[in-house]
């Protein structure tokens, strides 16, 4: 599960009241984002400290916003706190948020992302540093090895991020696909891991999921409009929704987001569009849905619920607990 995106005063109480109580019914993952407001690599350090057998994750953390060094002391710290229970994802993110809000230059993303990666890898192993990249230098760091399993996640759609994917993390992380291209996805993605000589069985397929239990589908789409249109006005998602079948809706919504038109923006998000991206209906369409996706090969389904209504968000995530649900990913 991903919690709601709370911040403000109280949002660390609220996360870990949801987090415990998902803990509590079955759940083995929460996934924090990473958006402002709260850090989620703070935060995943209170949790990890508050609940006894969940594991944490991080989907995602930009590549951008903080150097190898300080991602390997903290990916320690976190590993030391709850041994073999952290996972970290990390995305380039887009270029409102790495050039908007930080002040960066979101250059060469393909590289920044293969280069905090293997530095990564050889910090977490102990290793003192000597790399000269495109993108990243270190020269002269070393911290002990990490004790226990990390794994490096990296957030992927299109072909290129999800063939580095394959090559050299220890999972992917999805999101916001169209269902048409569930299939194309995953079999990029496992042809890609056998391009690259590497077994399957040890790669996680992640993707968070935009899900509601509701008989108000039409309110439920209008929610999922509201917070989803702005990111396919990101370049990045937006070349994604327009090879994905899409071109026309990508097209208005890439104007309105320039414009700042969000209702036109939100507009282009036909009903057809939402039901094929986000999981929303009764308790038996969510289930068959998520259902599809693990039968494809998700191996990790990340559940988002699409409400900030308490009720609603427990009775969602209630849904898909173990002794609810056939499955035990969640």
């Amino acid at each position: 599960m991903t919690p709601p995106f709370w911040s403000g005063a109280g949002a660390v109480e609220r996360n870990i009241e949801l987090i415990t109580w998902a803990e509590s019914i079955g759940y083995q993952d929460v996934w924090l984002a990473d958006r402002g407001g709260v850090d989620a690599l703070t935060l995943a350090a209170v949790v990890l400290g508050r609940v006894d057998r969940i594991r944490v994750g991080i989907a995602v953390v930009p590549a951008y916003t903080r150097t190898p060094a300080v991602f390997a002391a903290t990916v320690a710290t976190l590993a030391d706190i709850a041994p073999d229970r952290f996972a970290l994802g990390l995305g380039t993110s887009s270029e409102r948020m790495i050039g908007g809000w930080h002040g960066l230059s979101l250059d060469r993303p393909l590289a920044r992302m293969r280069e905090t990666t293997i530095l990564l890898q050889q910090m977490l192993a102990g290793l003192k540093t000597d790399f000269d990249g495109a993108t990243l230098r270190s020269h002269g760091y070393r911290q002990p090895a990490t004790e226990s399993t990390v794994p490096l996640l990296m957030a992927a759609l299109g072909p290129k991020m999800l063939d580095l994917a394959a090559e050299v993390a220890d999972g992917v992380i999805l999101n916001l696909f169209p269902l048409s291209v569930l299939d194309t996805i995953v079999g990029r993605f496992r042809d890609a891991v056998a391009r690259h000589r590497r077994g399957i069985d040890q790669i996680e397929i992640a993707s968070r999921f935009q899900v509601m239990v509701t008989d108000d589908v039409a309110s439920a789409r209008d929610e999922f409009r509201y917070q989803f249109a702005p990111y396919y006005a990101n370049p990045v998602y937006n070349r994604f929704l327009s090879s994905a079948g899409y071109p026309d809706e990508a097209a208005i919504i890439l104007e309105a987001g320039r414009s700042r038109d969000w209702k036109r923006a939100r507009a282009a998000l036909s009903d057809e569009l939402v039901d094929s991206i986000a999981v929303i209906g009764d308790r038996q369409h969510c289930v068959e849905r998520v259902e599809r996706y693990v039968d494809a090969g998700i191996t990790t389904p990340i559940l988002y619920c699409l409400s900030d209504d308490h009720e609603i968000q427990r009775e969602t995530f209630s849904t898909f607990a173990p002794g609810n649900w056939s499955r035990s990913y969640v």
